[in-house]
């Protein structure tokens, strides 16, 4: 495997984006974009052979996708509280979709996205609270659609409708410290898609250089609803708690952005 420099690794990703439109070297892989792209660079899936590495991480993303990227996952806090399996779940969760099927007939689920700028359809969402520095999650009944009014029934038995109490919330600090240890310093690669006779062909136009991520624009963007959080878990299996980011938004969590 070739070891690049940064320097050099620019130079090659500038290479494959002058040749334009570039066929799916993984026919039938939904992360054929990124794959694709390591395959003409000849390095090992997400293992960015950069001298300082450590440093460094390797993004790719179709410009026209609306699927939101996953930055990292991390369970709300008081983690002793387990949440998500112990409340929200057990308290908030309603039947999943194959409970009696694929799974017992008392399978519940508790799968929401929520975000900063909008409640769901059953009254949750993000709250930031500057003061204290947390980022909470919040409960209003009355965001609840009529859809949903007999599931809304079932969570007045269970728990009431009062806020969540206590609210799960991520603290400043922590969340500062996982975010800056997985937004790494990110040469960030957009690239068109076009199918042609059933093939998918990629062309990696744009090549940015992003730098020191910056946490008061990674707060800003939750408050837009552009950061979200994915709650997805059932009785048998809690999938993790994601926060994930809308497309074309990366680059906004960086005090340093250049276009190469």
């Amino acid at each position: 495997m070739k070891i690049y420099t940064k320097n050099e690794l620019l130079d090659e990703l500038k290479k494959i984006r002058d040749k334009g439109w570039i066929k799916n070297a993984r026919y039938g892989n939904v992360g054929g974009v990124g794959n694709t792209l390591e395959d003409l660079l000849g390095i090992e899936e997400n293992n960015l052979p950069l001298a300082n590495a450590s440093e460094w991480e390797l993004k790719c993303q179709r410009a026209d996708t609306s699927a939101l990227t996953t930055l990292f996952h991390m369970e709300p806090s008081p983690r002793a509280v387990r949440f998500v399996p112990k409340i929200l779940l057990p308290k908030y969760g309603w039947k999943h979709e194959l409970a009696g099927l694929k799974y017992s007939a008392n399978e519940m689920s508790f799968r929401q996205t929520i975000n900063g700028a909008g409640r769901t359809d059953r009254g949750f969402m993000i709250k930031v609270d500057r003061v204290n520095r947390k980022i909470l999650v919040s409960f209003d009944y009355t965001y609840v659609d009529n859809r949903h009014k007999d599931w809304l029934n079932t969570v007045a038995s269970r728990v009431g409708l009062a806020e969540l109490n206590p609210q799960p919330y991520w603290g400043f600090d922590d969340l500062c410290h996982k975010a800056g240890t997985k937004l790494l310093n990110t040469l960030y690669i957009e690239a068109d898609v076009k199918e042609i006779e059933g093939e998918e062909y990629y062309h990696y136009k744009k090549i940015m250089v992003l730098q020191g991520f910056n946490f008061e624009n990674f707060v800003r963007e939750i408050e837009k609803g552009n950061i979200l959080v994915d709650f997805d878990a059932r009785t048998g299996h809690n999938h993790g708690t994601k926060f994930r980011l809308r497309q074309n938004i990366f680059p906004n969590l960086y005090s340093v952005v250049e276009e190469v």
